[in-house]
């Protein structure tokens, strides 16, 4: 099968080949699926998971790549809940070869059905920035009806969810990001808009819950807004500010089925919008990753027209 590879941490993603490579087969628990879109993070060549598995050990040749959307092709011994044929979506293990290939072996498990009538690319840009929202939120976050909640990177791929769940959900919602990144922060549904460049963040009052994608001292000043008993969410890693009277919680998105499947579901009856900004093939996945341009929304790789 085709497959994107890196083989050098180094390099970045100047280091990505598009290769030859088995296909995998179907350990216990496992299917095969024969992806036909698939998602990718740009940090994922940062991650100590895409160089090495559990045990520390070095892993490359790697596939990147952790969201798909396909159909399941194999199942492995023990395998329940999935069937040969079905069109499935989800989250890859982190410390296994990913989804830019035209194959991936992958715990049933973290997959969920895709509905006949969701496009395999928007299935495709669903589970990290879907299940990052709904996590952050729901999960760590505790959100009630008539919270605030401040939502730095509102025009991104995570961002525009946190934005349209949050609302549905009842709160009121402060989106941040670029100038540029005004009309499609409220076009998602915002509230308000800060400009992080030209506006001042502190004018904004105390919020229930920060949403951070950011990190740093954006986030430093973040923390100092939260009201008593509120949270701050991050996932750029161990936060280095915390609310005086409020919780700070750190966490990396995990696969569920039963959320995944709640997230599909408002994107079939209008009520959530995926934000997909590059569609390419894998045959030009490379140079896409590649591309210097700033980024607007999810980039998918097209494996199959």
């Amino acid at each position: 099968m085709k497959a994107i590879v890196v083989t050098d941490q180094t390099a970045g993603t100047a280091g990505m080949t598009l290769a030859e490579r088995p296909e995998p087969p179907a350990a216990i628990n496992d299917v095969v699926v024969e992806v036909h879109a698939s998602g990718y993070v740009p940090t994922e060549l940062e991650w100590p998971s895409t160089w090495t598995d559990r045990a520390d050990r070095d892993r490359s040749p790697s596939v990147p790549g952790h969201e798909l959307a396909g159909v399941v092709t194999a199942l492995g011994y023990g395998t329940t809940g999935l069937s040969v044929g079905q069109r499935v979506f989800g989250l890859a293990d982190w410390h296994r070869d990913g989804t830019l290939a035209e194959y991936v072996a992958i715990e049933a498990r973290n997959l969920a059905p895709l509905p006949g009538d969701v496009d395999f690319t928007v299935g495709a840009s669903l589970p990290i920035s879907g299940l990052t929202a709904w996590q952050g939120l729901f999960q760590h976050g505790r959100l009630q009806s008539g919270q605030t909640v401040l939502a730095h990177g509102a025009a991104g791929a995570v961002g525009t969810m946190v934005t349209q769940l949050a609302r549905e959900a009842g709160a009121y919602v402060i989106g941040t990001g670029r100038a540029a990144d005004r009309e499609k922060a409220l076009d998602y549904g915002a509230n308000e808009f800060v400009d992080l460049a030209t506006d001042s963040l502190e004018d904004i009052g105390q919020v229930d819950l920060v949403f951070d994608v950011l990190g740093g001292d954006i986030q430093k000043r973040s923390a100092t807004l939260i009201k008593t008993g509120g949270t701050l969410v991050t996932v750029v890693g161990p936060p280095e500010s915390r609310p005086a009277d409020g919780l700070a919680i750190d966490f990396v998105v995990e696969a569920d089925r039963a959320q995944l499947t709640e997230v599909v579901r408002r994107v079939r009856d209008g009520r959530l919008r995926t934000n997909i900004g590059t569609v390419a093939s894998l045959d030009d996945a490379v140079a896409t990753f590649n591309s210097t341009e700033r980024l607007k929304g999810k980039t998918i790789i097209s494996v199959r027209p």
